[in-house]
């Protein structure tokens, strides 16, 4: 029961986030850094680690979709679950890292070398949510 109050919580959320990100009007990446965008996404997405930040810093994501991290800054950044899922290890500038998401859950990650840096993937299972 705790299981299905907990799903349905966060298709709520991420129902919510997307009318918000619909009634902006605007598109749901951003070429800043850490702007607090939220992005819904098919099969893949990417997350562009630029001027010391991850952006979009959270994303919304289906069970399946894989996520890209490209390294477009000068620096060496890591992208590291704070659970173990997952870790790029050294990501160069220049190189990409990518993780299919299997299962729902939030995801907080970071970077190891510049531990400021912080993200979240929020993953849904199948049908939990349109986007």
């Amino acid at each position: 029961m705790k299981k299905i109050i907990a799903t349905t919580l966060a298709a709520l959320f991420v129902l919510a986030l997307m009318l918000g990100v619909a009634a902006c009007g605007g598109s749901s990446s951003d070429s800043g850094g850490g702007s607090g965008t939220v992005t819904v996404s098919g099969q893949a997405t990417t997350v562009n680690i630029r001027n010391l930040s991850f952006n979009p810093p959270v994303i919304a994501v289906r069970t399946g979709t894989t996520v890209t991290w490209s390294n477009g800054d000068t620096l060496t950044h890591t992208v590291t679950a704070s659970n173990g899922a997952f870790d790029s290890g050294r990501l160069e500038p220049g190189k990409n890292f990518g993780y299919t998401f299997n299962s729902a859950g939030t995801y907080d990650y970071a970077c190891t070398i510049h531990p400021t840096m912080k993200g979240q993937v929020m993953v849904s299972g199948p049908g939990t949510w349109a986007g």
